[in-house]
């Protein structure tokens, strides 16, 4: 064990960039994917690595997820590759508090020829618009909000998914900070309590990975 922790020590800043670089190199953005990013930039929005995004394909897709709440549209990357992932039926209900942002989106999606019936864009304080929306009728919920509202998005999320949806997190490992236990900031702390609470929790099956800066997945198991 003490052998295997070296190992891990051993490996730099330089390969872990390198790591992550060849990952999202794997599922390349196409030019419709890139322009979105590239608009988000303008406004000052940071997307979803690409492959957070493919991840969220491959689990729209795995789960044949039809309806997905999303709260942080930002340019409409991260609501694209889950289009992509849904039933060709599925509807995409997306939140955003700026509405530069949904406005952004909503140019995303008409460029990728995202039929309107399929996306609703709502602009409004998330945890207001969700508390709307109707119980065990979502298939994933995915956030890539404020941190430190996040254990209230929880919440709202078992209640909002079926039993087997899935809930999703981004940014789960803070650009390394949760994992440090010296940064002791509040958006920090949000996130390492999250960590716990859905790992103790009996309804959910969780699991942390390494994706882009972190994704936190967990599965509906019980209400």
């Amino acid at each position: 064990m003490q052998d295997r922790r070296r190992r891990r020590a051993t490996i730099s800043t330089d390969d872990t960039a390198a790591s992550r670089q060849f990952v999202d190199d794997y599922r390349p953005e196409d030019d419709l994917l890139d322009a979105a990013r590239r608009r988000g930039e303008e406004i000052g929005v940071t997307s979803v690595s690409p492959a957070t995004g493919a991840t969220l394909q491959w689990l729209a897709q795995l789960i044949g997820a039809r309806a997905v709440a999303e709260v942080g549209t930002g340019a409409g990357v991260s609501g694209l590759w889950l289009l992509r992932g849904m039933a060709a039926d599925g509807v995409l209900t997306t939140v955003d508090d700026e509405t530069e942002n949904t406005r952004a989106a909503r140019q995303t999606f008409n460029e990728a020829g995202v039929p309107t019936q399929r996306v609703r864009l709502i602009t409004g304080r998330p945890l207001d618009v969700l508390s709307r929306l109707a119980d065990t009728a979502y298939d994933l919920v995915f956030f890539d909000g404020n941190p430190q509202e996040s254990t209230r998005y929880l919440h709202e999320a078992l209640r909002l998914l079926r039993l087997g949806g899935l809930v999703v997190f981004d940014d789960a490992l803070a650009g390394g900070r949760v994992a440090d236990p010296a940064q002791r900031d509040a958006a920090t702390i949000a996130v390492r309590t999250l960590i716990n609470d859905t790992r103790d929790d009996d309804r959910i099956r969780p699991v942390l990975l390494p994706v882009g800066d972190g994704m936190l997945v967990a599965q509906k198991l019980a209400d």
